[in-house]
């Protein structure tokens, strides 16, 4: 059995089991129990009752929260001519087509969070998938990372975006801020996440739709939260 530190025993001593938290008492709870020598993230998880063996209810998407995220994300947009124009004048970190997707495949160069391409580009991206999409970095049209609208997609991320999707079990997990935020700016967050995977239920999903809600910071043990964000 693997051997807690003294810090997370303290941590975990503070939460009691089996209790549901109210998401103010849940927010605070979280930030006393940060348990990591850094400014740890806090994450939220939701189980849904999902049948992922069904495409329609496979969620994937992505939104911008109202208090940011607290990290500053580089990105790395694919396009040519006026698009790569763009996508610099955006505030893109980097921008290119042809070169940067051999530096990615030749010298393993992934030194960027989020890539963004415009749909012409898709194409050459596609030899890239078996080492873009383990990682995460596949441009998507779900999650707004495949499209015309450069600007917009460069200041989304740069505002603090988050990607979700479901994992073949149903639960969904998404960051929503630091510890160091306020208990007002993670609730803020919080409400935006939970209402985002709210607002695009399926329309086949039979009975309960959330079956629980949990929220950690980074190593810190998890808290369970009221599930009544659609009250």
């Amino acid at each position: 059995m693997k051997k807690r530190s003294k810090k997370y025993t303290e941590a975990i001593s503070k939460v009691e089991k089996n209790k549901v938290y109210s998401k103010e008492e849940a927010i605070k709870l979280v930030k006393e129990t940060s348990v990591s020598s850094f400014d740890g993230s806090v994450e939220v998880a939701m189980r849904l009752n999902l049948d992922t063996k069904k495409a329609d209810q496979q969620l994937r998407g992505a939104i911008v929260l109202p208090k940011g995220t607290g990290k500053t994300k580089k990105v790395l947009v694919v396009a040519r001519g006026p698009k790569a124009q763009e996508a610099k004048d955006a505030g893109a970190d980097f921008v290119g087509d042809v070169d940067i997707l051999e530096k990615i495949e030749k010298e393993n160069w992934f030194e960027f969070d989020t890539m963004i391409a415009t749909p012409d580009m898709m194409p050459l991206l596609g030899k890239l998938g078996r080492v873009l999409g383990p990682k995460g970095l596949m441009p998507n049209p779900k999650t707004g990372t495949v499209t015309m609208d450069i600007t917009k997609a460069v200041e989304e991320v740069k505002a603090g975006r988050v990607e979700y999707r479901t994992d073949s079990f149903g639960n969904i997990h998404g960051v929503i801020g630091k510890v160091s935020f306020s208990e007002e700016d993670l609730i803020a967050n919080l409400d935006a996440f939970v209402a985002q995977i709210l607002r695009i239920k399926p329309s086949t999903v039979k009975g309960e739709y959330v079956k629980n809600i949990s929220i950690a910071s980074t190593m810190g043990p998890g808290i369970k939260v009221e599930n009544n964000f659609d009250k």
